[in-house]
């Protein structure tokens, strides 16, 4: 009975592990840029602290070239110049390696939105004076939505200056 608890903790162990080690890798490896958030629901108790981050790119070009759709469609992130950008996709384009996206206005809102937990004696980062943007520093994975890695304000046209929360 010992014997087959120790194995199942450490074939659960090795999963954690090898999740981490994917997750790092990704990190180490892939694209990453900052995108602009829209924050909403700051908090559910059942899940800790969390701002739940709606990411919005400018309106995307048309990989192919043509007028892009007013109803929204799918779109492939990239990262170019530190910031991330958004293509519509062609026929071509295998569907999990492309986001849902919608207009508003001049920007697009990626589906689905991304949670950045933060701990509890930091004040909410979601809350920003007129005049502030709050945008996340994102891993892009080859397939799947952005990974959080860390959260900026922008003041105006200046710079993104990276926040502290830990």
């Amino acid at each position: 009975m010992l014997r087959k608890g120790l194995l199942l903790a450490l074939l659960q162990g090795g999963l954690l592990l090898s999740l981490g080690g994917q997750l790092l890798l990704d990190r180490a490896t892939r694209p990453r840029g900052w995108i602009l958030t829209q924050p909403v629901d700051p908090h559910l108790p059942i899940r800790g602290r969390y701002v739940n981050l709606g990411l919005l790119v400018p309106a995307p070009d048309r990989a192919d070239g043509q007028d892009m759709p007013w109803s929204g469609g799918r779109v492939v992130l990239r990262s170019e110049a530190g910031l991330v950008r958004a293509t519509l996709t062609t026929d071509a384009t295998p569907r999990s390696q492309s986001l849902a996206a919608t207009p508003q206005g001049e920007l697009w809102r990626l589906e689905p939105s991304v949670a950045f937990f933060i701990p509890p004696r930091v004040a909410d980062p979601s809350r920003r004076p007129p005049g502030e943007q709050l945008w996340v520093e994102v891993t892009l994975p080859a397939q799947g939505p952005p990974r959080p890695i860390r959260l900026g304000v922008k003041r105006g046209a200046g710079p993104i200056t990276p926040l502290e929360t830990r």
